[in-house]
């Protein structure tokens, strides 16, 4: 996951499967000689997403030697940035932000939540290796703050309750739409458009039109707080 969280039991090899290979060709090859080792984060995700989303070390050697850097390098990079795993995760992996924006939103209550529903503190993995729990940094979503990461995708305005009920849809393998679990447009005010409600158009005024749903949620949140 990032520091030294290796996994134990590693692969005795790794290769890129063709597609993969040709993959890795074609990033090496946007950049000038001598400069290939800038493809250093690309090769380390796409060795990651062929390897059920972590990153064995026998793939750190093979990256080493394709981009002609030290292992160390490679090993480094992939030891700084959370978003690279030194060793397996669950199905659905839960990166859930902390950091300042996110706390201030009530990020304490979504650990409490994937707490209470999952038993997982920060860096474990459930025992049916359905979920791993990572607290990270800042995951450049502050306006729809509390943000839970789960795989790629983002799930904004996170609380205790849809948060419970995001992890009862992946229990079931049900896996819903991302975005706002409040129903909020985008990143909209909670309650709905607030400013240039309406403009022109052709010289005919356009009104915009608030979306119900998303003020009806936002009402509801309110409420809880």
């Amino acid at each position: 996951m990032s520091g030294i969280d290796i996994a134990e039991n590693q692969p005795e090899s790794f290769a890129f499967t063709p597609e993969n290979m040709a993959k890795a060709d074609a990033i090496i090859a946007k950049y000038p000689e001598g400069r290939q080792a800038s493809a250093v984060m690309p090769l380390l995700d796409l060795a990651q997403r062929q390897h059920d989303n972590w990153i064995p070390l026998a793939a750190i050697d093979v990256i080493s030697e394709k981009l002609k850097m030290p292992r160390i390098r490679v090993l480094e990079v992939a030891t700084f940035y959370t978003m690279y795993n030194l060793k397996p995760v669950g199905k659905y992996f839960l990166q859930a932000c902390t950091t300042t924006p996110c706390w201030l939103r009530g990020s304490d209550q979504v650990m409490k939540c994937i707490k209470d529903k999952l038993g997982l503190d920060n860096h474990q993995t459930s025992d049916d290796g359905m979920f791993t729990l990572l607290e990270v940094e800042c995951l450049g979503a502050c306006a729809n703050a509390p943000i839970l990461q789960v795989n790629d995708d983002f799930y904004e305005d996170a609380n205790y309750e849809n948060t419970a009920k995001l992890l009862d849809s992946l229990k079931k393998g049900e896996v819903p739409p991302v975005g706002s679990l409040s129903g909020r447009n985008v990143s909209e005010p909670e309650k709905g458009a607030q400013t240039l409600l309406s403009y022109k158009d052709n010289d005919a005024v356009r009104t915009y039109e608030a979306q119900p749903a998303a003020a009806e949620a936002a009402d509801a949140n309110t409420g809880d707080k």
